[in-house]
């Protein structure tokens, strides 16, 4: 049957897969280490549990409007004024099914067919497979070492054509947990303004930083569209709930794309999303940020002592992206067989990068630091065999 040519242009996830074959195994009685899959082994957080709990006892289960309960665009703009020092307009916010559907409204309007789009390599599948599905050609652009793993205002600049209308940056980044600072951030800023493009922030792991303190561009450009999701800092993977930032003048048609695509978001996530913001949670969600930097901190000395530790730390999120050429030039082979040998799920860097993937890989820090050192000591194994 012929469908969609559009749709040929989505590779599937190459780590579900291997899922699937650790889930497999597991059921089979093998220990495996999960490694592989964004998401922390952190429940989410009890005040939002019981938020939601009290939203459903009180019946609020009908439809929000479609950019998403005022009381919680509210709380979200509040949260920009309070850690980032920025003055954002409620209205100016969608809450969305999760970060995807954020990036879907945010790729519907801004790319077309004739767009070209700017966005490094290697980085979230998703993000280039949605433009895809806009019609607009991706311009990957591989970064590495030399620009932090991040698109800079030179690579934009070096890489902008007279079709480009967007660039899409993510910091810090899914697969590096790289970061652009205040500086670099509002030189992209600029460069694109410059070229009357647009500007696409995907902020899912704002709040896991590390090495840099947390930073949005909304505290530097008002014209930016900005991603984020309450998945990543706020633990509510499985609540499908994330939202859009948009200058002024967008509001509109995205609330007319919002109304169409997806009516709204969850009601009861919604009402749940409020405890995010309370004290109380505040101040888990920072413990267990702390916790993710212990764990980083652990995995890259056990990855150090078997000389793979990568040259530049993750400042943030909950990945390191590992160069393994000196013992494999195919990701995808090297996964398997860490999986079937050594029961060591870790996702091929195939899935995130056009360039260079093949000899890379993701390791999620998602489990707690005796599983860690665990992994490294069977990872270790593995590598005496080869």
């Amino acid at each position: 049957m012929a469908w969609n040519p559009r749709v040929e242009r989505i590779a599937p996830f190459r780590v579900m897969s291997l899922l699937e074959t650790a889930q497999a195994r597991e059921a089979a009685g093998h220990d495996v280490i999960h490694l592989e899959v964004g998401e922390p082994d952190f429940p989410t957080p009890e005040p939002v549990v019981e938020a939601g709990r009290a939203a459903l006892s009180a019946g609020h289960t009908r439809y929000t409007p479609a950019a998403g309960l005022p009381a919680l665009r509210e709380a979200i703009a509040g949260h920009y004024a309070e850690h980032f020092g920025a003055v954002v307009d409620p209205r100016r916010i969608l809450v969305t099914p999760g970060a995807s559907g954020a990036l879907l409204l945010a790729s519907q309007l801004l790319a077309g067919p004739g767009d070209r789009v700017l966005m490094a390599d290697p980085n979230y599948p998703c993000n280039r497979h949605f433009m895809a599905l806009a019609g607009a050609e991706v311009d990957a652009v591989p970064v590495g070492p030399e620009s932090a793993w991040q698109l800079d205002a030179g690579l934009v600049e070096a890489h902008w054509r007279d079709t480009t209308r967007l660039a899409m940056l993510a910091t810090p980044s899914n697969p590096t947990g790289h970061m652009l600072d205040a500086g670099q951030l509002a030189a992209v800023a600029e460069t694109v303004a410059a070229r009357g493009g647009h500007l696409l922030v995907d902020e899912i792991y704002q709040g896991l930083c590390f090495d840099l303190e947390p930073l949005s561009v909304a505290s530097l450009n008002a014209d930016a569209f900005v991603v984020n999701s309450f998945s990543k800092y706020f633990g509510m993977t499985g609540w499908r709930l994330g939202w859009l930032l948009a200058p002024e003048a967008a509001v509109e048609p995205l609330a007319r794309l919002a109304q169409n695509v997806f009516l709204a978001a969850s009601t009861p996530a919604q009402h749940a999303a409020l405890a995010a913001f309370t004290p109380e949670c505040h101040g888990l969600l920072e413990a267990r940020r702390s916790e993710l930097g212990r764990r980083r901190d652990a995995l890259l000395a056990g990855l150090s002592r078997l000389g793979l530790a990568p040259s530049l730390p993750p400042q943030g999120a909950f990945y390191l992206w590992l160069d393994i050429s000196r013992v494999s030039r195919d990701s995808e082979a090297f996964c398997r067989a860490l999986l079937e040998e050594e029961n060591v799920a870790i996702t091929p860097g195939t899935d995130f990068a056009l360039h260079g993937g093949e000899h890379h890989v993701r390791i999620a820090f998602t489990t707690g630091e005796a599983r860690l050192e665990e992994a490294v000591s069977r990872l270790e194994r593995f590598l005496a065999r080869r």
